[in-house]
């Protein structure tokens, strides 16, 4: 799983090199090449063109950046007064010139997958299937010969300020058009972008949402919104009441659910534009750990599967989470825990030992912290000089979970 940042409030479109080496200096690998920092369909009243993509393909090779995914430029659907200055037809082929240039440009820098939003500008709701099927298998040709895949964003829909939802924004349907496409184009040239704005809002189910697209889900838009308005925020950090409005729990079950195991696209745009620009490095580091942290919990699975053979240190809820969740397909030999009064006795059937038995493990056998006191339990086990790996579990956002009282035998 590759955790990608998008540019856009972080990085100048006119003066790419101070952004791009602050997002090497936070850790970050990969950057999205976001044609929206470089052109736009049509200019508001009295702006200056911006400058092409250039400095920004080069300053990010110079900051040893790779470009795994690019994003076509496209016109929001809350710019209708700028939409409006063109006819839809014209509007329609200048965006189509645009993305076509953005494929092309993508391949030649390394990039294999370019998220394109539909057409709905001037598109009648009844036509908007067979605008848009003619549009993407243009741009199949295109991608063919650049060797790319094209991923499909929602489309975008706003009414009086607000956005509601497109025909793309239910699962199924955007799963069967991207299926309809494929058929045509070839197996594997279409497939999905899970945009958090457009999907996460008006009230969706992202389980199910997430789970219809299945293997077809190429990417994800990783941002915090309310759903109402376009808003690119640092996940987490959208929150009222002590909750946050997206609802990452769904999120991150639906993406364990199918496996997932594309591209994680952190688009904070906002919170990076309004952070002040001394302190920003530091706001950039905070979003690699974030972005991190959603990749260890999406492939939570894919940690315990490393290892062959494996312990748990903790006997509480965390624990029988485990075993509810991962203990039928990866079991523990037993689990250990500081408390005296607890060993010899068994959790749900695992045994509970002291953590001095973790001493007669072979090398190979990992030990999995299940206590929310992870970062003391492992200088606990650093101290013991054991060599086996350590890993943490987490039970956050588990498929399951256990909610009856613990029930400890002797």
């Amino acid at each position: 799983m590759r955790v990608v940042c998008a540019p856009w409030g972080i990085v100048s479109a006119a003066f790419p090199k101070q952004g791009l080496r602050d997002l090497a200096a936070a850790g970050f690998h990969d950057v999205l090449l976001d044609f929206r920092c470089g052109e736009a369909p049509v200019e508001p009243e009295g702006a200056k063109p911006l400058p092409g993509m250039k400095a920004f393909l080069a300053e990010a090779g110079n900051a040893g950046l790779a470009l795994p995914v690019a994003r076509a430029a496209h016109l929001p659907a809350d710019r209708t007064k700028l939409a409006a200055k063109l006819a839809p037809e014209e509007l329609s082929a200048r965006l189509e010139q645009m993305t076509t240039r953005a494929i092309e440009t993508a391949a030649k820098h390394g990039a294999k997958d370019v998220i394109v939003p539909p057409l709905f500008h001037g598109v009648a709701r009844d036509a908007f299937f067979d605008e848009n099927r003619a549009y993407f298998l243009r741009l199949a040709d295109v991608a063919r010969a650049a060797g790319v895949r094209i991923l499909i964003v929602p489309d975008e829909r706003c009414l009086s300020g607000h956005f509601v939802r497109g025909r793309l924004t239910d699962g199924r349907a955007m799963a069967a058009f991207v299926d309809e496409l494929n058929e045509t184009a070839g197996a594997g040239r279409f497939g999905a972008c899970l945009d958090m704005q457009m999907a996460g809002g008006c009230g969706q189910d992202m389980h199910a949402y997430i789970t219809a697209l299945g293997a077809r889900l190429g990417a994800v838009l990783l941002t915090d919104t309310d759903g109402t308005a376009r808003k690119e925020l640092l996940p987490y950090t959208l929150a009222e009441h002590g909750g946050c409005e997206t609802d990452w729990l769904a999120v991150i079950r639906g993406l364990r659910a199918i496996r997932y195991d594309g591209l994680l696209v952190l688009a904070l745009g906002d919170t990076a534009a309004a952070c002040p620009p001394l302190l920003r490095p530091t706001m950039l580091t905070l979003a690699k750990k974030t972005g991190d942290y959603l990749a260890w919990q999406i492939g939570m699975e894919n940690e315990i599967a490393r290892y062959d053979k494996r312990v748990l240190f903790g006997a509480g809820r965390m624990c029988r989470n485990y075993l509810l969740n991962y203990g039928e397909a990866y079991p523990p030999l037993f689990t250990c825990d500081n408390n005296p009064k607890m060993w010899g006795t068994t959790v749900d059937g695992l045994p509970v030992k002291s953590p001095e038995e973790l001493r007669k493990l072979p090398p190979n056998c990992a030990i999995f912290i299940c206590n929310i006191y992870y970062r003391e339990i492992e200088a606990q086990l650093k101290d013991m000089g054991l060599p086996n790996p350590v890993a943490y579990f987490n039970d956050e956002c588990p498929q399951r979970v256990v909610l009856e009282k613990i029930e400890v035998r002797k």
